[in-house]
């Protein structure tokens, strides 16, 4: 969500689709009819004189204008297409939490939303053109959510069959920048063969020395032409075992060659590489705690009170595992308050500096976080590699990522062929 919202600022507001009963106005004519909306060519210009805005904010060299008119056209159908889905699926976005994605965008500017306003206004957009646009967003961005992040889940076994794998041999991470070029469900061998000469096409430009951004812009149908196909760093498990023999042998800097995946077509640039899985040795406490938690019924003075009066009674000889059963409000009375081997940031920091200064076999004067009031008796301290474990959950994130960007990509490509598109762009 949050790389979505800053997106909103820093990329292209497009103009709302419009019913296709309502008056359009100062616009020369409707370049597609998306089911019942239509697209203008006022909107379209609109929108790509912002994306070339953009482009130039991130001084990435212009593409030609018909193609990157052409990628924002089929990107608005796009949105067009999701948004009224999510609308016909029951999403609404009310007012009140408009509000507040807003505020936070605003203070993500470290800005009032008064001030927010005014800097739209002096970058010349209007300030409910802009609402309407992070609504449209968010109302993507949660059917997408809904119909695939929520759906995804990764096993334990799964994670298991990969560090068993030929691919986890490799430890290495590559930073990419990518070009997608989509390929429709069931396509024809005439929309294969249009495709693959695009990408060829692209890549051979490429190859005389265009810069990638540039190409990427022209060419890419993936959400993230507009950034230079930035992906970040990705490990071996978020992509194909054959994507990942071709980047073994690239050097930083160098293009892959044609790839081909569920999604489409695919071109990649190396932009860096490092390994992973390096031992990670941390100091880790074990420790048990009893809590006193502070609500309505318990005002501060009496839970300190309570915590003192337990404090009186571990000091003439009450065992700590007996008064955390008896006394404690935590999830961990039942151990005893046990709460195990922890590592550098597990818990709220006052609870930590007050755990890390005791030494074992030591109880802790009472401790106020944000849950209430503790005693903290440390059982044990030792020095454990972590590497492995962070490893493993790194792992899990990146299969899980992976799945969703495949099946992102799938149902938006279904999205885009079940929805009733006349396009007119061409239309003299």
């Amino acid at each position: 969500m949050k790389k979505m919202l800053l997106t909103a600022l820093l990329t292209s507001l497009a103009l709302p689709a419009l019913p296709v009963s309502a008056a359009v106005r100062e616009v020369d004519r409707i370049v597609a009819v998306v089911n019942k909306n239509v697209i203008t060519e006022q909107g379209l210009n609109a929108r790509v004189a912002e994306a070339e805005a953009t482009l130039k904010r991130q001084k990435v060299p212009l593409p030609p204008r018909d193609l990157l008119r052409q990628q924002v056209f089929e990107q608005m159908i796009n949105e067009e297409a999701q948004l009224q889905y999510a609308e016909q699926t029951g999403l609404r976005l009310d007012e009140a939490d408009l509000d507040r994605t807003i505020e936070r965008i605003a203070q993500g500017n470290k800005l009032s939303v008064a001030e927010f306003k005014k800097h739209l206004a002096a970058d010349g957009v209007p300030f409910a053109r802009f609402r309407d646009q992070i609504r449209r967003e968010v109302l993507i961005e949660r059917v997408r959510e809904r119909e695939v992040d929520n759906k995804i889940q990764v096993s334990d076994i799964e994670v298991d069959l990969f560090l068993k794998s030929a691919v986890n041999a490799n430890r290495d991470e590559y930073k990419l920048a990518h070009i997608l070029i989509s390929l429709p469900e069931q396509a024809s061998p005439q929309v294969l063969e249009q495709r693959g000469r695009r990408a060829e096409e692209a890549l051979q430009k490429l190859k005389g020395g265009a810069p990638f951004a540039q190409i990427a812009a022209s060419y890419s149908d993936s959400r993230d032409n507009l950034t230079g196909g930035a992906l970040g760093w990705r490990g071996a498990s978020q992509m194909p075992a054959d994507f990942v023999g071709v980047l073994r042998e690239l050097k930083p800097g160098q293009i892959s060659p044609i790839l081909r995946s569920s999604a489409g077509l695919h071109i990649l640039r190396l932009e860096d590489k490092r390994t992973r899985g390096a031992a990670q040795l941390v100091e880790q406490t074990q420790a048990r705690h009893i809590l006193i938690k502070t609500n309505e019924a318990i005002s501060e003075a009496d839970a300190k009170h309570r915590i003192d009066q337990i404090r009186d009674r571990l000091q003439n000889g009450m065992k700590f595992e007996e008064a955390a059963r008896l006394y404690s409000e935590d999830a961990s009375a039942n151990r005893g308050g046990d709460l195990g081997w922890i590592s550098p940031s597990d818990t709220v920091p006052e609870f930590e500096r007050a755990m890390r200064a005791l030494s074992p076999k030591t109880v802790s004067a009472p401790v106020r976080s944000p849950f209430g009031w503790h005693l903290i008796e440390v059982t044990g301290k030792r020095t454990e590699d972590i590497g492995q474990d962070q490893d493993r959950q790194a792992i899990k994130r990146e299969l899980r990522t992976r799945k969703i960007e495949q099946q992102t990509q799938d149902w938006t490509r279904q999205q885009r062929d079940a929805a009733h598109v006349d396009l007119r762009l061409n239309d003299k």
